[in-house]
């Protein structure tokens, strides 16, 4: 299963559409927030699912939930938007997160700048900013899920 992963879109819908060009076809977005209602124009020009959070940036109209935890391919990911949890490139608090909810996975955003590590055996992963890079990268990810294997991330420059 391949999975198409953006966050801090901050609406721009130009950014949205660049990272569906660059992730190729996938079978689902996870959107981390910021905006989490950007997740209907995703879905909308994908074709695909979009499961979405809430970031600390979202009006509260029309807000994606806190924390999406969902079972795929035989892999539990826990997704949030990470500002909570995380303070620059210390992630102590989300993986504690992470390990509550048993998580193989655990997507996040916030930082605006891309991760992809294993930390404690939970694949720690976060796609950057597809509008508002801190690397003056933009970009997204694509999360490949096969049941026997090893979650794999990949990080799109868009």
């Amino acid at each position: 299963m391949r999975i198409g992963v953006i966050s801090d879109t901050h609406g721009s819908l130009k950014s949205i559409d660049r990272a569906i060009a660059a992730a190729g076809r996938v079978e689902l977005w996870l959107h981390a927030g910021d905006y989490s209602q950007d997740a209907p124009y995703l879905e909308k020009q994908s074709g695909v699912p979009v499961y979405a959070v809430c970031g600390n940036c979202d009006v509260y109209e029309n807000r994606g939930p806190v924390e999406v935890v969902t079972k795929l391919e035989d892999f539990t990911i826990a997704m949030v938007h990470g500002n909570r949890y995380v303070s620059g490139s210390h992630f102590d608090r989300l993986i504690y997160w992470a390990e509550e909810k048993k998580a193989d996975v655990v997507v996040f955003g916030h930082i605006h700048i891309p991760v992809n590590e294993e930390v404690d055996g939970i694949l720690v992963i976060n796609p950057g900013s597809a509008a508002r890079p801190r690397n003056k990268i933009p970009t997204c990810g694509v999360l490949t899920l096969l049941k026997g294997r090893k979650p794999v991330f990949e990080i799109c420059p868009i």
